[in-house]
């Protein structure tokens, strides 16, 4: 792999992207959409891709894979996203629970894959 100097969204070792699957493309950016406010770019039917400042990502169709990864997002107002996920029709699997420096919830987003939001105390 060639160095990249001078481009400093390429971080050496650093978690790039993260790709999901879905069963329902159209109701994964609903649900992303409304719990967080990420905005998608199509490439056909069969892919949606998001972007932010830090890690990029998308949702491929196909049936989703549960694993032992755990995707933490971060907020601001812990509260007002928990209640931001219910209502997009997330399912809380741990409510908010604090740890040394902060605290967080777990969610189940509409596929059934387990993500956290956290936030500093």
């Amino acid at each position: 792999m060639a160095n990249n100097p001078g481009n400093s969204k390429y971080k050496h070792h650093q978690v790039q992207y993260i790709e999901f699957l879905s069963e329902d493309i159209n109701r994964a950016k609903e649900f992303y959409s409304n719990s967080f406010g990420w905005k998608f770019t199509d490439y056909g039917p069969d892919y949606t891709a998001f972007g932010g400042d830090h890690v990029d990502g998308g949702f491929a169709k196909g049936k989703p894979v549960k694993g032992s990864v755990l995707v933490v997002l971060y907020s601001d107002n812990l509260e007002a996203t928990k209640e931001k996920v219910v209502a997009a029709g997330g399912t809380i699997v741990k409510d908010v629970f604090t740890f040394p420096g902060g605290k967080r919830f777990q969610f189940a987003d509409p596929d059934g894959y387990e993500l956290a939001v956290w936030t500093v105390e």
